[in-house]
């Protein structure tokens, strides 16, 4: 009797967790659609995205299940169809291109980058900006790239 009046409690407790992470799911997605609707509601003429190599990453023990919760290829399917939808030029950059690596006001390539710099500092015009924002202007003025 015991031992039943256990398992049932564990078949609880798996239920419980299960509700748990679909919910959490769904909030990811939830937050994938609302970014997706905010870009396209701007009505920019293009976006530009980088073509991340996501099984690569998937393939890193380290990055694997926070690269799965976050959605990259959901992300990506969904403002590929909206921008389509929209008239908006989808732009999508190689994956080598160096965007986080080069100066956005003067062009310099910086081969010493690390992960941990989060602001990039240019060594030959003194500029200080942050990462990704320096990334995010270099995407946007990339000249090579295929449209979706």
């Amino acid at each position: 009797m015991k031992g039943e009046t256990t398992r049932q409690n564990i078949q609880k407790q798996v239920v419980k967790v299960q509700k748990l992470h679909q919910t959490l799911s769904n909030i990811r997605t939830d937050y994938v659609n609302k970014t997706v609707s905010e870009l396209i509601k701007q009505k920019p003429s293009f976006i530009t995205i980088e073509d991340l190599a996501v099984s690569n990453m998937m393939k890193n023990k380290h990055l694997a299940r926070a690269v799965a919760q976050q959605k990259f290829y959901e992300f990506r399917t969904k403002i590929i169809s909206t921008a389509s939808e929209n008239g908006i030029e989808l732009r999508i950059v190689n994956r080598f291109y160096p965007s986080s690596k080069t100066c956005s006001s003067c062009g310099a390539y910086k081969k010493d980058l690390k992960l941990s710099d989060r602001v990039y500092k240019c060594d030959n015009c003194n500029t200080e900006i942050d990462r990704d924002l320096n990334a995010s202007i270099n995407l946007a003025d990339a000249k090579k790239y295929k449209i979706a």
